[in-house]
């Protein structure tokens, strides 16, 4: 057997080896504590060597890249709701009652749900500590899905043996569902639940075969969804049962106010830059909103790639020039770039 290559001190694991979507990679998720790094002193960096000092910038820039959750009120409402919604259903022997999240892109709706099932896991686990139970389970959609595809999901998040094509859905949906009962699993999470079209027949189908987990599950089924109030998921008899069931949440972008300037202050609380002037970003919030449309995923990705460029460039500190010249995603540069220049 050939042996892993080791990797030097100073690298660290790479997270994105095993995505949450399968067990092992949602329990790394769950136990993984938030990332720390203590900014060494001017005297004591002055003395490090070449190497040492590459080294810990490396930590720095590992350190950067980690997307620091913060409990935003999206996250606080989606994790009371959750919970809410799971302990109402504990005794439940009909249809249970779900949870959607719904909105545009980088409004924090991944990170909403995902915050949810950490939560439940770690409480669960707190209660039933010597407990074999898998309380959560997380799959996102299949594009373009078919009830195979998605039971195929939740077979490989569980890691059952390799579905050959022998296998047909009934007999993979029912292996999947006894091992959740088994497992005693109460909180299923499905993202990029917008793929799911019912105004189309696999959708149609792929809606049935979700239902029908729903229905054999004792569990509470939580989704997010890009727009999902117009992506055609409720449409029809069997989007009004879906509607008829289940609690919708909105996410969207943050005004610019208290809150906004609080999670711009948290952020900046959260560098480790050995000249940056703290109160540089507070001071810049209203730009910071201009620049990403109030958007939480889009801030998140300016402020890390700033301070990443920081520690690359020598600079150690975030300006606005330089936060001017970071490229987020499409939809927030070109609102800002066309809003700059009609301003210019």
């Amino acid at each position: 057997m050939v042996k892993p290559r080791s990797r030097p001190d100073h690298i660290v694991d790479d997270d994105r080896v095993e995505p949450p979507t399968t067990l092992a990679g949602w329990r790394r998720f769950t136990e993984k504590d938030v990332a720390t790094y203590q900014l060494v002193s001017p005297q004591r960096r002055r003395t490090m060597s070449g190497r040492a000092r590459d080294a810990d910038d490396e930590r720095r820039i590992d350190y950067h890249s980690e997307l620091q959750v913060v409990r935003t009120s999206t996250v606080e409402k989606v994790c009371h709701q959750g919970r809410l919604l799971t302990l109402l259903n504990r005794r439940e022997h009909g249809a249970r009652r779900g949870l959607i999240l719904s909105g545009d892109r980088t409004t924090g709706k991944t990170t909403a749900l995902r915050q949810l099932g950490r939560t439940h896991e770690l409480r669960t686990r707190q209660r039933y500590p010597s407990s074999t139970r898998i309380p959560v389970v997380y799959v996102t959609a299949p594009p373009k899905g078919s009830p195979r595809k998605l039971a195929i999901e939740f077979a490989r998040f569980l890691g059952l043996p390799v579905i050959s094509p022998r296998h047909n859905t009934v007999d993979i949906t029912s292996t999947v569902c006894q091992v959740l009962i088994e497992a005693q699993t109460d909180l299923v999470l499905v993202d990029e639940i917008h793929l799911m079209n019912l105004a189309t027949s696999a959708g149609e189908e792929l809606s049935d075969h979700l239902k029908y987990f729903t229905e054999h599950l004792p569990a509470t089924f939580a989704y997010a969804g890009i727009d999902v109030e117009n992506s055609g998921l409720f449409t029809g008899i069997r989007g009004d049962q879906l509607a008829g069931r289940c609690t919708l949440l909105n996410t969207g972008p943050f005004p610019l106010g208290n809150e906004w300037e609080g999670l711009v202050a948290t952020m900046e609380s959260t560098l480790r830059l050995h000249h940056h002037v703290p109160g540089t970003l507070a001071d810049l919030h209203g730009y910071l909103h201009q620049r990403t449309g109030g958007m939480i995923g889009s801030l998140s990705h300016l402020i890390r790639a700033a301070a990443i460029s920081a520690i690359l460039d020598g600079s150690e500190r975030i300006t606005r020039k330089q936060l001017h010249s970071i490229y987020v995603d499409h939809a927030s540069e070109r609102a800002f770039r066309v809003g700059d220049k009609d301003a210019g």
